[in-house]
C-alpha cells in the first residue's frame, strides 16, 4: 500500500505492507523506498508490518528548495515526525516496539533514533551503516568539508549518464575475460532513476552527519550487522569496528562479492539473515 503523510517537516512518501510488529526500513543517500522491494513482502508474509519511506529530498517525498536545508538534522526530523504521524510510538508495548532496518545513511538515522528514543526501539538491523564521516574515502571527506552551493551540474545530469556509472560500478570481472553484473538489471535501472529523482541538495547531508562512534556503547538493543566486503562508498574495515563497539551484536555477516548494497546484490542470501534475527527476538525478552 502506497501512501503519503503530511508531517510537520513536509510530505513523506511511504509504502506499508503487512500486519503485526512494526518494522521501519530506511534507505541510504540518493536511493528510495524501492531499496526494500525484495525484503518488504517477506516481512509482510512473516507477520510483520513493514514501513518503507522516501527520506527528505528523495523519491516522492518533500524536497526543500535551498541547499542549506539539506542537513542531517532536517532529514532526521522529517523521519522522526513521520514515525510520530503514524501514531505507532504512543501505542507500542515493550514487546511490540519498533524494529529499525537501515542501510548506509539509513543506518546512521536508525542509530540516532535508538540513541534519542531508546524506549521505542526493540532491535536494529544495520546494513553497511554510515555512522562517521571518516568511513568515506579521503577525497570525499575533503569534498564534504564545505557546503555544496552550486549543484547545477548534478541537476542537469541525465539518466543515461547516471546509468553508465551505475553499470560500471556493478561490473564484476572473472578469470580475466568474462564479465557479469553483480546487480540485476531492474536494480540498476531503479538505482539510476533514484539518482535522477533525488534533489541535488542531498549531497550536503554527509558533511553534517554526527559522528556516532563515541555513543555506540549506549545502544543496547539486540543488533544484526550485515555488510558487503567490496563497499567502495564506505570503508569495509569500518563495519567490524562498529561490531566491536556496539554492546549487543547478536549476529553479523559479510557478503564477500557484494559492495555497498548487499540487500540488493543478493537479497536471497541476505533476507534469511534478517528473518532469522527477527524471529529470534523473543528470546531476548523483547
Amino acid at each position: 500500500m502506497k501512501d503519503e503523510i503530511k508531517a510537520t517537516s513536509g510530505v513523506v512518501n511511504f509504502v506499508q505492507q503487512g500486519v503485526g510488529s512494526p518494522v521501519i526500513l530506511t534507505h541510504g543517500l540518493a536511493a528510495s523506498l524501492h531499496d526494500w522491494d525484495d525484503l518488504l513482502p517477506e516481512l509482510a508474509g512473516a507477520g510483520y508490518a513493514g514501513y518503507a519511506l522516501d527520506l527528505l529530498g528523495h523519491g516522492d517525498s518533500f524536497k526543500p528548495a535551498h541547499a542549506r536545508e539539506y542537513i542531517f538534522e532536517s532529514v532526521f526530523e522529517h523521519f522522526s515526525n513521520w514515525i510520530d504521524s503514524l501514531t505507532l510510538a504512543e501505542s507500542l508495548t515493550r514487546s511490540d516496539s519498533l524494529i529499525l532496518v537501515g542501510h548506509s545513511l539509513g543506518g546512521g538515522i536508525s542509530l540516532q533514533y535508538a540513541l534519542r528514543y531508546p524506549e521505542r526501539v526493540r532491535a536494529l538491523v544495520l546494513i553497511n551503516p554510515f555512522y562517521s564521516i571518516h568511513q568515506l574515502p579521503p577525497i570525499l571527506q575533503l569534498a564534504f568539508r564545505r557546503q555544496l552551493i552550486n549543484t547545477t551540474l548534478i541537476e542537469r545530469t541525465p539518466y543515461r549518464l547516471f546509468r553508465f556509472f551505475v553499470d560500471m560500478s556493478s561490473v564484476s570481472f572473472h578469470m580475466g575475460s568474462r564479465e557479469t553484473h553483480i546487480l540485476p538489471e531492474h536494480i540498476r535501472y531503479q538505482t539510476a532513476l533514484d539518482y535522477t529523482r533525488a534533489a541535488s541538495g542531498i549531497y550536503n547531508i554527509p558533511r553534517t552527519l554526527p559522528d556516532l562512534t563515541s555513543n555506540l556503547s549506549r545502544i543496547h538493543q539486540p543488533t544484526l550487522l550485515l555488510w558487503g566486503g567490496r563497499d567502495q562508498s564506505l570503508d569495509p574495515r569500518s563495519f567490524p569496528k562498529i561490531r566491536d563497539l556496539l554492546p549487543n551484536i547478536v549476529a553479523s555477516h559479510h557478503f564477500p562479492i557484494c559492495g555497498h548494497v548487499p540487500h540488493q546484490c543478493h537479497p536471497e542470501q541476505l533476507n534469511p539473515h534478517v528473518m532469522k534475527f527477527l524471529n529470534s527476538l523473543g528470546s531476548f525478552g523483547g
